[in-house]
């Protein structure tokens, strides 16, 4: 089936909101429709879900290879992507990873959304300058967002018609489309209770105001997995799934941890783990597994509750004698001593690892990791990310990973391991292939 990518100029331009009604506006014409979304992300995919009730994979070009982009990409369905930051943004020091990395790898076409508010004729030289920037990156259209007037519509159509551009829509001003957000993106999706009512509003603006039968008609086929071998005209089958660190693995899964990745899930199920969920948040006993995988997710915000879950802890520690336990970032923060909220208050954690984390001072931390295990589960090495505003009031202990940035620049050792704990602030994507 075919795919598009939408994009922007920017940050901030509407990307979402116009994705988000794109999908549901056409699933609730029966279109078979899925979202996916380019870079790491775990917010938004489950408003895509929730958008057109069909799951959503992430799409990295930073951390995997093209075949792997492929066989994810692979659907039966119309794929729309919403990229990430503006169009050529990506990770230092030549932009890899960006959305155009992934329009060149999967060779799909790319929706410009502009967000028009406080501009009129200087629409025409922003489409243009990225439509030509780079031959192997085809903007084959743009939708125009945050228009004030029917006669601003007509100034920004006027500029530009001297594109050739087609201009695929123009979405108003609104106010009833801003998400609440907080210091890692939008709130969640389970955390609206109005979240249909935003959908489906946001797909009766999109219907209005932007062509639905034109949008499809510019998308492109999706390709091959991988490119035939020769003297074969079919694809090669579909790239294995990376194997799981264990047989049987417990996965915290609330708005608490709720920050891992379907992929990576998926691959450990087709390749035979067993996997199962748990809520700590619900203080759901430990399930016994032969690992237990504490995802990130916003813990700080739960901590007095997580902290008086009894069952939850208790469960851990008597798991940590016999079973291997691995957190990323939120659940890295849980298995350690204690964690201090935004006002300053500190709860009592696991004390699987001596650690104490604090957000009543914040600091930004955000890149891709490349890690190379000293220990823990995974035995090769692997792409990750960080991304948080959490501060170390102390760690102490073995380190879980050597690491470096996005630039091959080495970067202090990650994480902790203590016996059959461990973890760490990074979030693996992806093995190192």
């Amino acid at each position: 089936m075919p795919g598009l990518i939408l994009s922007a100029p920017s940050s901030g331009s509407g990307k979402t909101t116009i994705t988000l009604g794109l999908l549901r506006a056409l699933y609730r014409r029966g279109t078979s429709v899925k979202g996916a979304k380019s870079g790491p992300d775990y917010i938004d995919p489950r408003f895509h879900e929730a958008a057109c009730h069909a799951p959503c994979l992430n799409l990295d070009a930073w951390a995997m290879p093209p075949d792997r982009l492929r066989s994810l990409a692979c659907t039966d369905d119309l794929l729309l992507i919403e990229g990430a930051m503006g169009l050529f943004d990506g990770a230092p020091p030549d932009g890899k990873g960006s959305s155009a990395d992934l329009a060149r790898i999967l060779a799909l076409p790319v929706i410009l959304i502009i967000d028009t508010g406080r501009m009129a004729q200087s629409v025409a030289p922003i489409a243009a300058g990225f439509a030509r920037h780079d031959p192997e990156v085809r903007v084959a259209g743009v939708i125009l967002n945050n228009v004030g007037s029917p006669r601003h519509e007509t100034m920004l159509r006027r500029a530009l018609a001297s594109t050739d551009l087609p201009v695929l829509g123009a979405v108003p001003r609104q106010t009833k489309l801003r998400h609440p957000s907080r210091h890692l993106g939008l709130i969640q999706a389970q955390e609206r209770p109005d979240l249909d009512a935003f959908l489906d509003t946001a797909a009766e603006i999109v219907e209005q105001a932007v062509d639905l039968d034109r949008l499809i008609a510019l998308a492109a086929p999706l390709p091959p997995r991988l490119p035939p071998s020769a003297g074969h005209t079919s694809p090669p089958p579909v790239q294995p799934p990376v194997q799981p660190p264990a047989q049987r693995i417990a996965v915290a899964r609330d708005a608490a941890f709720a920050f891992a990745y379907p992929h990576m899930l998926d691959d450990w199920h087709r390749a035979g783990a067993e996997i199962t969920p748990f809520s700590p948040l619900a203080d759901d006993p430990v399930p016994k597994a032969d690992l237990i995988f504490l995802p990130g997710g916003y813990p700080e915000l739960y901590a007095a509750q997580l902290s008086a879950n009894q069952t939850f802890l208790q469960g851990l520690r008597d798991a940590a004698k016999t079973t291997d336990i691995y957190g990323e970032c939120g659940g890295y923060m849980v298995l350690g001593e204690a964690l201090t909220d935004a006002a300053g208050v500190t709860h009592a954690m696991a004390g699987l690892l001596h650690l104490h984390t604090s957000f009543a001072s914040r600091k930004l931390h955000l890149g891709y990791r490349d890690l190379t295990p000293l220990g823990g589960p995974f035995t090769e090495a692997q792409k990750g990310h960080e991304f948080h505003y959490c501060t170390t009031v102390h760690a102490e202990g073995a380190p879980l990973y050597q690491a470096k940035d996005a630039e091959g620049t080495d970067l202090a050792p990650m994480g902790l391991r203590a016996a059959r704990v461990c973890g760490s602030f990074a979030h693996v994507i992806n093995p190192a292939i």
